[in-house]
């Protein structure tokens, strides 16, 4: 029996046997044969003729290793190989020593295996930090393979605080094992990492991506179009991918990005070399997962602009009112001082359209931070449905229509542009024209995977000049034609002149 054979029909057995609801808690979700199978496949093994080390943070049940002893033994080249396995979780620890003592048996390889039941990430706190008591050389690997747990922790987690330069409010343990496995490569050496791919974007993760990015250079990603086929028998939806990154300073000039639908079809993989300096780029060293020639071309075009919404005085906010916790303010009707509250569902075919007969329509309140100017805004959808034409969902809100107030509300799953001073209407409408083109649209799905439409990041996407902007809502104004299309052939005619 092949040992990714034998490794993942007992990790099935254990599957079968131990509830979702408790492998869950842990973050613990085991990676499919095909997947981990390609994963170690991404491992350049040329510098390596007799002997290699292996690191695999978080092993679970030792199927990232099988896969990895499977790729060496097929590749018959080299004869000894060290394994370094952490792993806490009492359930899974007799399982992962079972396995790795099989492998051992089992293998024409020279095979030394150690499993460590400590925190991979607390336990090396000093090393990391360079603290008083620390060893003095730690131990470093060749080669280090992860599915790390998926797991939120507080911001005063013990893990939080054992790498404080890239966590930012409330961080996930997967990041913090990518992290760290940096840390213990040996200068060349290269991971391979199945990932959520949300650190790819968003504030919450920059201290981490300015961090990561500056002592490896990504080589390989992988993404999956399927969101819950991922991971066998597991019912996950989550967007992941794979990376592969070197621990080097001199970057390579391309990155290849692969696309499959799921875990089983890599033989079907479509391929694409993008610059590296495409796919990271900007203050904010996003990465953007361009798969193929037409979202170069739109990441091209659209960073021909050097302004973003900041530099032009403006700025895309999140809505004020959280309602539930605020139900004790919200009104169905119009009474005496209350003010409008706006919701997504308010956003129709370019418009603000008030009021809908919905509940709670409206906000009695003084507190000021749930109020703001009843001025000219371009609202934004926060959220869409996966399976939505669109991301980017816009309404334009002109104040002069709603003339008997002076304050309104937003409700936080709408955002908002506003400015230093008022928008005009002629840029309230330029501004819909850019964020309701296609090429927008596109920009923004290839820099954010989730359905969520964030500030930050809006606010970091390159925009035309202001007075072109507003020379474009005048057009708007003039077709009175608020569709995808007409924004796409107005902007067509203001590019770059």
């Amino acid at each position: 029996m092949k040992i990714i054979d034998y490794v993942i029909e007992s990790t099935n057995k254990y599957i079968e046997q131990m509830p979702k609801e408790i492998r869950k808690k842990n973050g613990q979700f085991f990676t499919s044969k095909e997947t981990a199978l390609f994963m170690a496949s991404l491992f350049d093994l040329s510098p390596f003729s007799k002997e290699i080390s292996i690191l695999d943070p978080g092993a679970g049940s030792g199927i990232l290793t099988a896969a990895f002893i499977q790729r060496i033994v097929d590749t018959d080249k080299i004869k000894n190989v060290k394994i370094t396995c952490y792993e806490t979780n009492d359930d899974i620890l007799e399982l992962l020593n079972a396995n790795l003592s099989w492998i051992s048996d089992n293998s024409s390889l020279k095979i030394e295996y150690k499993v460590i039941k400590d925190n991979y990430i607390t336990s090396q706190t000093l090393e990391y930090n360079n603290m008083l008591g620390a060893c003095a050389e730690p131990k470093k690997y060749d080669v280090i393979i992860g599915n790390p747990p998926y797991l939120k922790i507080g911001k005063i987690d013990k893990e939080a605080l054992s790498m404080p330069d890239i966590c930012y409010g409330a961080p996930n343990l997967y990041f913090l094992f990518m992290e760290m496995a940096s840390f213990n490569l040996v200068n060349n050496g290269e991971l391979v990492f199945i990932v959520p791919r949300s650190w790819t974007s968003g504030a919450y993760f920059k201290k981490f991506r300015e961090k990561f990015l500056s002592e490896v250079a990504l080589k390989h990603i992988h993404l999956f179009v399927s969101r819950d086929k991922v991971f066998d028998k597991e019912s996950v939806l989550q967007e992941t991918i794979i990376i592969k990154a070197k621990k080097e300073t001199n970057k390579p000039k391309n990155i290849t990005i692969t696309t499959t639908n799921a875990n089983f079809d890599f033989d079907s993989k479509t391929v694409f070399e993008a610059p590296y300096d495409m796919v990271i780029s900007g203050e904010h060293k996003y990465v953007f997962l361009i798969t193929d020639k037409g979202e170069a071309d739109t990441i091209e075009k659209v960073n021909e602009w050097k302004d973003t919404l900041p530099t032009l005085g403006l700025k895309m906010k999140t809505g004020l009112t959280v309602d539930f916790r605020n139900r004790e303010a919200l009104r169905d009707d119009a009474y005496e001082k209350a003010v409008p509250l706006f919701y997504s569902q308010h956003i129709k075919d370019g418009k603000v359209i008030f009021p809908v007969g919905r509940d709670n329509e409206y906000i009695l309140t003084e507190q000021k931070g749930l109020l703001q100017e009843n001025t000219n805004y371009l609202f934004v959808k926060r959220f869409t449905a996966k399976e939505e034409k669109r991301r980017l969902q816009c309404g334009v809100y002109l104040s002069k229509k709603y003339p008997k107030y002076k304050a309104i509300s937003t409700q936080n799953k709408i955002n908002f542009i506003t400015g230093l001073q008022g928008l005009s209407d002629c840029l309230v409408y330029g501004l819909y024209v850019v964020l309701n083109s296609t090429l927008y649209d596109n920009y923004y799905r290839i820099l954010n995977g989730s359905t969520q439409v964030n500030a930050t990041e809006i606010n970091s996407m390159p925009v035309p000049p202001l007075a072109c902007i507003e020379n474009m809502g005048k057009e708007l104004i003039k077709l009175k034609d608020m569709s995808e299309e007409n924004c796409d052939e107005i902007l067509r005619r203001f590019m770059y002149v």
